[in-house]
């Protein structure tokens, strides 16, 4: 088993050691799992139950002050599970794994999500706020909701953050991509970005898989994870796939992102235009 993990793509963080440990925590107890997918799922999980990271515990707050969490997953035999908009939700992949693995849909949303994590044992009604965010979010002044466009207007002000943590694993030539998030801050209730949506936030075929961070909606609209992996499937290594797909957004968006990349062969690559992304790899065999 090969796995490579990020922490999100943005600013340097304050406390880059420690965020380092969590991470290489996170890819050395995925890779004791017995599958691709088992890894990354797991891998995240330690990253969605560490406040230091934008996903579960510690999540951007949205302008009507929840967390609400979302995630995707796919394998190299196209199967993919995804859910969004998750209040009290932590373990977003883990949800994710089971709208793929129990089933027939690609994406399920909202409370509909939270319902079925619930009636799968996934714990619902976590505080997804830490210390920070709620410091955070107490200094705000949001508009009443009634206001349409003043609190859009808000929205636009506040709005912004990037984090996101994700994952991708390899064994035997068989992969797992995944990636989880909080969201960004202070975005209008209900948003959803790049990371449940297919070859946006995540990806996998045969040739390997990526997993994105960022600003979200500029990664949707370059489908940068499935940008990633089409150069994989062209004879590119991770490395240069990895910077080809950051090259892209740089041109067409303005916005910051990160992209990890692992192959069928397990090579990693990874790149980003961000002040900084902090990744970790393991492998056992």
């Amino acid at each position: 088993m090969q796995l490579i993990v990020h922490g999100g793509a943005g600013s340097a963080p304050d406390d880059p050691e420690s965020r380092q440990e969590v991470l290489d925590e996170a890819a050395a107890t995925g890779t004791g799992e017995p599958t691709p997918t088992a890894a990354v799922v797991v891998a995240i999980g330690v990253l969605e139950r560490a406040p230091r990271f934008n996903a579960g515990v510690g999540g951007a707050i949205q302008d009507d002050g929840v967390v609400r969490t979302d995630a995707g997953i796919m394998t190299d035999e196209r199967e993919v599970g995804a859910a969004c908009s998750m209040p009290g939700v932590r373990d977003a992949a883990t949800v994710a794994r089971t709208v793929m693995t129990e089933t027939p849909h690609v994406l399920v949303a909202d409370d509909h999500a939270v319902s079925l994590a619930e009636g799968f044992g996934v714990e619902t009604e976590a505080d997804l706020t830490t210390e920070r965010t709620r410091e955070r979010w107490a200094d705000l002044s949001p508009p009443d909701e009634g206001d349409t466009d003043e609190r859009l207007a808000w929205v636009r002000e506040q709005f912004g953050g990037s984090d996101t943590v994700g994952a991708v694993a390899v064994e035997d030539g068989k992969i797992a991509a995944a990636t989880s998030t909080g969201g960004r801050w202070c975005a209008l209730a209900g948003r959803v970005g790049d990371v449940p949506q297919v070859g946006s936030g995540f990806y996998a075929t045969p040739a390997g898989g990526a997993s994105a961070t960022g600003a979200g909606e500029d990664i949707a609209r370059m489908t940068l994870s499935r940008l990633a992996v089409e150069r994989l499937e062209a004879g590119d290594s991770p490395e240069t796939a990895a910077e080809h797909a950051i090259d892209e957004l740089a041109v067409e968006t303005d916005g910051g992102a990160g992209i990890i990349v692992l192959d069928d062969e397990g090579r990693v690559g990874s790149a980003y235009n961000t002040d900084a992304m902090q990744t970790s790899t393991a492998e056992q065999s």
